[in-house]
Formats: structure tokens, sequence, C-alpha cells
């Protein structure tokens, strides 16, 4: 559909979901894009290349609205040139 959605990937205490466990981990990854819905109560997402691995479908309880902001895009300053050798 075009929306964006964050996934929730914090585990349950003592259980591991996408291989990511601890204190300190993230509790959500994305925004990822919702490509459609499926059943009345799940929707097939975008998953990125190291999550291929995953069902790409998640019941809604899973997921949390993400709203776009240009400022939410992170840009990183220009490394050196690889092609100057002085």
């Amino acid at each position: 559909t075009g929306d964006h959605v964050f996934l929730k990937v914090s585990p349950a205490r003592g259980v591991r979901r996408f291989g990511i466990k601890g204190k300190l981990s993230r509790r959500f990854i994305g925004p990822l894009e919702i490509l459609d819905r499926v059943g009345e109560v799940s929707y097939r997402l975008a998953l990125p290349p190291q999550l291929s691995h995953v069902h790409d479908v998640f019941h809604v309880s899973l997921l949390r609205g993400y709203k776009y902001h240009p400022l939410h895009v992170i840009s990183y300053p220009a490394g050196p040139d690889p092609n100057n050798f002085s």
C-alpha cells in the first residue's frame, strides 16, 4: 500500500526473536514498507536483505505506525575521495 511501519523485534523475557537478545537491543526496526494486507489482521512487509530468512507476514500487534518526517533521514558526511592518493 506504500505506507510504512516499524516492526517490533524486542524479545519477551527469555525468548529470542530474529536472533536479537539483550536488554539494550533495539525494540523496533524500520521503517519498512507495507506491500499488501493479508487477511484481516496481518500485513506483508518489504524486509531488508539481512532478514531474508524471516517470513514476511506479520500480525498488527507487532507493527507500529510510522509518519514520514524529513528529519528522520540520517545523512553521513562524505568520506575522503578514494581516487585522491595525496
